[in-house]
């Protein structure tokens, strides 16, 4: 019953071209019928030589030419059908593959923050290439041929009762016995095949993980241990995977056996019934070129079955991530809050990231628009669990956060965010031209605007540097860059969306002493008028809040500016003191 609601719902994909699978299908079955007719009129034709025996030549060619011209005219038929079938539904499985696809990687990036720190980056690209293959091949294997086959399966082959029920009654037997024996392979690999799939995701994992630390391989001269990893792991793959071929070349054997078997036991009782009076020997012709269809159309739904177990793990693992739901989306009634003043207020805002271990407790402070606040604390105290409850990385488990008096929870997610610049600690680039990183934050941003974005961030000098400029692909995460190079291009990123909320998420932490006083200059210009939330540790950028609160296992414990803190001679000051806040991760 699994795999029947597993396929049901790959079949269910197509539901916005129900029409056109509708018409498919009835060509199916149009098709299968013509497939049906041939052997039948063959045997007729056969019935009438027989009985057309030493008649004249005129005599016979007038008895047997309505049915051979009827009988051109099926196999013509069949011929134009079964291709004009596979056209529309190969164009339907791409079209269709490319929208599920889309909508798969649309759903994975509204999938929270979370959800993507826990789940590995191949393991989710495979998941989505070949649950997507896997769904297409689906579509094209029932739509192009297996429909027809099951059609001739199961409702034209007990329809061989109305021309002789004794063949047809054994023809039936043989197919149902066929059926049973193939079915019994069929459960005896589908538990394998789930272990088969678990080694194709480690394979995945492992050589995903591999490539992104690929310095670290080398430098740590792990090529080999690394190599020897991948083998193990595919060593174990192939212990896996072989039982399972084994059983289907047994299934290929057993297929075949029976189409040997079925023609001739058909062709041995229908003889005997012959010799009866019970039977012609065109309608054994036709039972045995019956035969041999059914057998051959089983031998289709057999390995249709066979794609399906195989595939079953992997469309599985697609339907799961699709029915994950994001924990963060639209409340029904969710307003358009157009440019907002930047009041943040966290109203007694606590949140546990797995439930146990509270990241922030009973955050309770506001923040005036343009106001600048930083926030400090050590590793785990809750400085960047903060900043993402602002723009709405999850949603609190008590108490709220507003932006000018509104709820974020009621606030368009699309509409909150773009309020909202970030730059974070790691930058985070694409591998993607210097143009296109930059149109992240402002898509319809002019050349100049971008030029302007990347001065303000002490970035245009390097960039103008470059070879093709602005049109430099500058990697996989940016790797063609120094790390100062991708964190102001980062910032400059920000800078060019022109929030009112600006959140840096230790934004200097990858530039040296001189980079960050040009850089922060033009961070003192973008923070002007507009309310900035700074997670940081280096007293330089420290010292320009207007406020700084002090956060210790995720409750604030001091607050205050720099010189009231130091005054107060509590933590904050000892940091300042001991020098310690320019460590503070």
């Amino acid at each position: 019953m699994y795999i029947v609601k597993l396929y049901l719902r790959v079949l269910g994909l197509l539901s916005p071209d129900r029409r056109l699978v509708m018409v498919l299908v009835a060509a199916s079955l149009a098709v299968a019928l013509a497939q049906f007719a041939e052997p039948v009129l063959f045997g007729q034709i056969v019935d009438r030589l027989t009985r057309s025996a030493g008649q004249p030549g005129a005599a016979i060619w007038a008895a047997i030419a309505p049915l051979a011209i009827l009988w051109a005219g099926f196999g013509l038929f069949n011929i134009l059908g079964s291709a004009l079938v596979a056209l529309r539904a190969d164009q339907l499985s791409h079209r269709r593959r490319l929208v599920v696809m889309s909508e798969f990687f649309e759903h994975l990036l509204h999938l929270p923050q979370s959800y993507h720190q826990a789940a590995h980056t191949g393991r989710l690209l495979k998941i989505l290439l070949d649950g997507s293959a896997g769904i297409s091949n689906v579509w094209l294997s029932f739509l192009r041929q297996n429909a027809i086959s099951f059609m001739s399966l199961f409702v034209l082959l007990p329809a061989t009762l109305f021309l002789n029920w004794r063949l047809g009654l054994l023809l039936i037997v043989l197919v149902i016995l066929s059926g049973l024996m193939i079915g019994y392979v069929i459960n005896a690999t589908h538990k394998r095949q789930d272990e088969v799939e678990d080694f194709h995701t480690q394979i995945a994992e492992r050589a995903a993980d591999t490539l992104s630390n690929v310095a670290v391989v080398q430098s740590f001269t792990r090529v080999g241990n690394e190599t020897g990893a991948f083998r193990n792991i595919g060593a174990s793959f192939l212990v896996a995977q072989l039982p399972i071929l084994t059983w289907w070349a047994a299934a290929t054997v057993i297929t075949r056996a029976a189409a040997t078997i079925a023609v001739l036991l058909i062709f041995l009782y229908g003889t005997w019934l012959h010799v009866q009076g019970m039977t012609s020997i065109g309608e054994i012709v036709a039972f045995i070129s019956l035969a041999t269809l059914c057998i051959g159309k089983l031998e289709q739904v057999i390995g249709f079955l066979n794609s399906i177990f195989m595939l079953a793990p992997k469309l599985a693992e697609f339907f799961d991530v699709l029915d994950t739901q994001a924990s963060v989306r639209n409340r029904p009634a969710a307003v358009e809050a157009g440019v907002l003043n930047g009041a943040i207020t966290f109203d007694h805002v606590s949140y546990s990231h797995d439930g146990s271990r509270p990241a922030i407790v009973d955050l309770n402070f506001s923040i005036e628009p343009g106001e600048i606040v930083a926030v400090v604390g050590e590793t785990g105290s809750g400085k960047s669990t903060t900043a993402a409850a602002l723009f709405r990385a999850f949603d609190p488990d008590n108490g709220r956060v507003l932006i000018d008096g509104i709820d974020v929870a009621d606030i368009n997610l699309v509409s909150l965010r773009s309020n909202i610049g970030i730059v974070f600690q790691e930058p985070l680039l694409f591998a993607r031209t210097i143009e296109e990183n930059m149109r992240v934050g402002k898509s319809d941003a002019s050349i100049d605007q971008i030029r302007k974005a990347l001065a303000d961030a002490q970035a245009l000098a390097f960039v103008d540097a470059l070879e093709a400029g602005l049109q430099t692909n500058i990697g996989e995460r940016g790797r063609n860059l120094s790390g100062g190079e991708r964190q102001r291009l980062s910032i400059a990123r920000a800078l060019l969306k022109d929030p009112s909320i600006l959140v840096l998420d230790e934004a200097t932490s990858a530039l040296d002493v001189t980079t960050e006083a040009a850089v922060q200059k033009a961070l003192d210009k973008a923070m002007e008028g507009r309310t900035t939330l700074i997670i940081a540790h280096r007293l330089s950028t420290v010292r320009r809040a207007d406020r700084i609160l002090v956060l210790q296992k995720g409750r604030i414990v001091e607050q205050g500016t720099y010189d009231e803190l130091v005054a107060q001679k509590g933590i904050f000051a000892r940091f300042a003191q001991e020098k310690l806040v320019d460590d503070l991760p």
